[in-house]
């Protein structure tokens, strides 16, 4: 719905468009000639302008040329009588978006509306995705873990609904991945996929960025700005860190999700809005509730399909294939053929991956501008992966052939290096042996090794 300017002298036609206008839920303004309707236009500065072209005071031809003087991409429709189509015409040649001849049916009417602000929507739409940010994802999830394919049996069957999806998981998961492909195979595909990151923007920034606001709303607001949520109508809004907000916005965006209606900051009029919404976060939501930092009604809204995306190290099958992958993207981006040495491939395997893809696209991408040559061998990788990939070793002489000392040798050699690489934390070192941590307790006594936990 939109803000209307109707600037038309006659006050029966006046009235009959602003009803017309107003039982579809737009908000419309009124204007008894030209000079009042362009004070109003700088007033308000509405999405859409209907103006008479025969005035007394101020024509529809100078009305135009003042609108658009001071705002170029104001939306300005010209009403005619039949014998002046060709004035309609010049003036669509000075700028006017539309004109409509009188007399005209309300459904002519509403058509002709509902097409300038199809052009609003979208030139708000362009300026997001113009001066948004954006990291180069990849167009799809790689990987052939069991992990990754439960996930994707998760999306095509919440694809196929509307219901408000919670994604969680560490940082550098690929949640936002997974929200997008969500999207894309809904029926939403072909709308926008619009995203805020709530954890990035201040608690005023953030609600002007949800909900829009209006002209003079705050110091700087210079005009009208859509919010996400409009700008997401028909498609998704995906609210990544969703953890984050405040306690005021959390409040707002419940009454959102319950009835998909709110009202721009600074402003009256509801907006009513058909989104679906997938949030994302790397917090645990029900410890937040405990702290009293999260709403438990919103946590319950936003948790009605759950998907957990694991960390890498959980996804050790994956490890090869994205490497291959950001490998590939890489060579192309730089004109070379990267590849690596197996020491290298095997220190990267090994790696625990705790910033998990993001960190492993990071450092491709670091390689492939810092090595000079096409080849990455274990020198190239950072000292930290150097110190993660020694071999662990047995040294049997000749006296050393007893199998059950050989094998004790080897298991104390092998727990000690997964010690190294858990950083003594009990619970992982046993996750990287892959034992339970009861039979980890016996060892380590056994061995006389000692860990942090």
């Amino acid at each position: 719905m939109a803000q209307i300017l109707i600037i038309e002298d006659n006050a029966t036609m006046r009235e009959g468009i602003g009803q017309i206008l107003t039982k579809v839920g737009h908000e419309t303004r009124a204007a008894s000639g030209g000079k009042e309707g362009v004070r109003l236009f700088e007033e308000h500065q509405p999405d859409f302008v209907i103006t008479d072209l025969k005035m007394e005071d101020l024509d529809g031809i100078e009305v135009l040329r003042q609108i658009r003087q001071n705002a170029p991409e104001a939306l300005v429709m010209i009403i005619t009588a039949f014998g002046t189509i060709e004035t309609a015409v010049e003036a669509m040649k000075l700028g006017a978006f539309d004109f409509i001849t009188k007399p005209f049916s309300p459904d002519l009417l509403r058509l002709k509306v509902s097409k300038a602000l199809n052009v609003v929507h979208m030139r708000a739409e362009n300026e997001y995705l113009r001066s948004e940010d954006r990291r180069n994802h990849p167009d799809a999830m790689v990987g052939v873990s069991q992990e990754l394919e439960d996930i994707r049996e998760q999306i095509f069957r919440v694809s196929q609904t509307d219901s408000t999806v919670l994604i969680t998981g560490e940082s550098g998961t690929g949640k936002e991945l997974v929200a997008r492909a969500v999207h894309a195979r809904s029926s939403r595909a072909g709308k926008p996929f619009i995203k805020v990151d709530c954890s990035a923007l201040a608690e005023g920034v953030l609600e002007s960025e949800l909900f829009g606001h209006e002209r003079g709303a705050f110091t700087g607001a210079a005009q009208r700005k859509l919010g996400r949520f409009e700008l997401a109508d028909g498609g998704t809004l995906f609210l990544d860190e969703i953890g984050d907000i405040s306690p005021a916005v959390q409040l707002k965006l419940l009454r959102v999700l319950q009835d998909r209606s709110f009202e721009r900051v600074g402003g009256t009029r509801t907006v009513n809005v058909d989104v679906r919404v997938i949030s994302a976060t790397n917090k645990d939501l029900s410890a937040e509730i405990k702290k009293g930092r999260f709403r438990e009604d919103l946590y319950y809204r936003l948790h009605i399909v759950p998907i957990h995306v694991p960390p890498l190290r959980k996804r050790k099958k994956d490890v090869p294939l994205l490497l291959d992958h950001f490998l590939s993207l890489f060579s192309r981006k730089t004109g070379r053929n990267l590849h690596l040495t197996p020491e290298a491939a095997d220190a990267l395997k090994n790696h625990q991956w705790p910033g998990n893809i993001r960190e492993l696209e990071n450092l491709m991408e670091r390689l492939s501008v810092l090595v000079r040559h096409s080849e990455i061998g274990l020198s190239d990788l950072p000292e930290s992966f150097r110190k993660m990939s020694p071999q662990v070793n047995l040294e049997v002489g000749e006296q050393d052939l007893d199998l059950n000392q050989s094998l004790e040798q080897l298991e104390k050699q092998l727990i000690e290096e997964a010690y190294r690489r858990a950083g003594g934390v009990k619970t992982r070192t046993a996750e990287l042996l892959k034992i339970k941590p009861s039979a980890l307790y016996y060892k380590l006594e056994k061995y006389g090794i000692y860990t942090k936990d």
